[in-house]
């Protein structure tokens, strides 16, 4: 009997290309997830492959007990209860830095849209307060210093996009890189209170857990610069967002550039909404059609690994 992937995605794009880019050879269900064809399947599922980190508890186990992997199509699994996981001794691997090119054009996008004050620019071409010359304040990122909080595969892929605009790139994170890896790069390594003192624009790609969660806080904010912008399309809580909306109000930041917020969705009266100097996007920096077709080539072929006897690539941190 050829075993069973049960697939589950909210994205219809997704859906289609799981159905084309399914392998052959097994027993493959496309289905919602939480609903009755998905819990049916789940007895004789080895592979679970999908958006599905908040479906990884408990009761996914006991209900799965022939589960091999977990292959998540997200880059983040901050709703996965990895404990579970590892007491079930089920693998659970993230989507291998398919959505790492989306993130990082995502996250350049909201640093040239802080920079240019570009809702207060669009507002003024739709209100018909075309004003010629008289404009705030703009800048470029040419000659300006960049701080890369988190350079896994996306942090790299900013460097790399910033370097093309003539900045300057520091990081910091607590997996250094080699003085060679770092020359063949073009970054340098910053402690994280020096980096943010002097960076211009600070960008995040951390995961969220224990030791990142309000990473960014009062007195981490305190320490940027009045004309420096920050970005983040990690994960809302790493932010302070209640110490950010303070600092943005009282003009301690010039700008900030987010796709992620505290909690999902804002709600309607998000202090953050009231602000001219930020640039919101609804969490929609990964999701790209040629993310989607990469990380389901990546989830995909990660199965089949498993299935030919081979580890699995791409095991989150906590159980690899």
């Amino acid at each position: 009997m050829p075993e069973r992937i049960v697939f589950v995605t909210p994205f219809a794009d997704s859906s289609r290309m799981a159905d084309s880019m399914a392998p052959p050879g097994f027993d493959f269900l496309n289905v919602a997830g939480g609903s009755p064809e998905y819990h049916a399947a789940l007895a004789d599922a080895s592979y679970l492959v999908g958006f599905v980190s908040g479906l990884i508890q408990t009761e996914l186990f006991a209900a799965a007990p022939n589960l091999k992997l977990v292959q998540v199509l997200s880059a983040g699994y901050d709703n996965a209860d990895v404990e579970a996981a590892s007491a079930a001794g089920v693998p659970v691997a993230n989507n291998g830095g398919a959505n790492s090119v989306a993130v990082s054009e995502h996250a350049v996008m909201l640093m040239l849209a802080c920079a240019r004050s570009l809702p207060w620019q669009h507002a003024s071409v739709t209100g018909g307060r075309w004003s010629g010359n008289d404009t705030p304040r703009v800048f470029e990122l040419r000659g300006k210093t960049l701080g890369i909080v988190g350079l896994g595969s996306i942090g790299k892929k900013v460097a790399r996009l910033a370097q093309a605009f003539g900045m300057t790139v520091t990081y910091y994170d607590i997996r250094r890189l080699s003085e060679d890896q770092e020359d063949a790069l073009g970054v340098r390594f910053r402690l994280l209170e020096e980096m943010l003192e002097a960076a211009d624009v600070v960008t995040l790609h951390v995961p969220l857990n224990e030791s990142t969660h309000h990473l960014i806080n009062a007195d981490r904010l305190a320490r940027m610069q009045a004309s420096s912008i920050l970005v983040n399309t990690s994960r809302g809580p790493v932010v302070d967002e209640t110490a950010l909306t303070e600092a943005l109000t009282a003009r301690q930041l010039f700008a900030a550039g987010l796709d992620v917020f505290n909690d999902e969705p804002p709600a309607p009266d998000n202090a953050l909404f009231a602000l001219d100097n930020v640039v919101l996007t609804p969490h929609l920096a990964g999701p790209t059609y040629e993310s989607h077709e990469a990380r389901i080539r990546n989830g995909f072929d990660n199965v089949q690994r498993v299935a030919r006897g081979e580890a699995p690539l791409w095991v989150i941190p906590e159980l690899g």
